[in-house]
C-alpha cells in the first residue's frame, strides 16, 4: 500500500512540479485565480517556508477605475501591477509557477505572466498572446453583439462602464500603472 501526500489527494500541490521549480533556484511568480480575484505573488523558497516578497490582487485595481472580474484582461493589469510594486523590482530572473492548474494557452495563468513581463519582470517562460485578446476586445464585441439583454454585464452598468468599450478603459488603466 502506497501513502500519498495529503496536499496531493486534497488537490492542492503537485509535488513532482514544486520540486522541479524549487531546483532551478530562481523566485517564483504565482498565479492563482477564484471565481472573483487573480492573485499574483513573487514568492522565494526558504527552507522554513516559502516568503511572499511582493503581492497584487485584482481588487486593487478598483482604486484606478477598474471593476475587477476574473477574466484576461484583469489577469493582465494584476500582472503588471505586481510587477511595479517596489520590492518586485530588480528581482533578476524569475519562473512562472502555475501550481497545479493545467496550462492552456491564452488562460488567466498566461495573461498575469505576460503583465509581468511587459511591466519588467524577467520571465524566463516564453509567453505569446492575442494583444486584442488581452486588450478585451473579444469582451467588447460580446458586449456589443449582445447589448439587448438587460442581465447581461449588469456588475459593469451598475459601476457606469460601458462594457461595450472595455479595451479602451484597458489602454487608460495600463497606462495609470505603468505610470506614461
Amino acid at each position: 500500500m502506497r501513502i500519498r501526500r495529503i496536499r496531493r489527494v486534497r488537490a492542492l500541490t503537485d509535488y513532482k512540479k514544486r520540486v522541479a521549480l524549487l531546483k532551478g533556484r530562481l523566485p517564483r511568480v504565482v498565479v492563482r485565480k477564484s471565481n472573483r480575484s487573480v492573485t499574483a505573488q513573487l514568492v522565494v523558497y526558504e527552507p522554513d517556508g516559502d516568503k511572499v516578497v511582493a503581492s497584487a490582487n485584482s481588487r486593487e485595481l478598483r482604486q484606478l477605475g477598474w471593476l475587477p472580474r476574473s477574466n484576461v484582461p484583469t489577469a493582465y493589469l494584476t500582472g503588471m501591477l505586481l510587477a511595479t510594486k517596489p520590492k518586485a523590482k530588480g528581482v533578476g530572473k524569475v519562473v512562472l509557477d502555475t501550481g497545479i492548474s493545467k496550462p492552456v494557452k491564452s488562460n488567466v495563468l498566461f495573461a498575469a505572466a505576460k503583465g509581468c513581463a511587459d511591466g519588467g519582470m524577467e520571465l524566463i517562460n516564453s509567453i505569446e498572446f492575442d494583444p486584442g485578446r488581452l486588450a478585451g476586445k473579444h469582451i467588447s464585441a460580446y458586449a456589443a453583439s449582445a447589448a439587448g439583454n438587460g442581465k447581461m454585464f449588469s456588475d459593469y452598468k451598475d459601476a457606469g462602464i460601458d462594457p461595450a468599450k472595455i479595451d479602451v478603459l484597458f489602454e487608460d488603466i495600463k497606462k495609470k500603472i505603468s505610470g506614461k
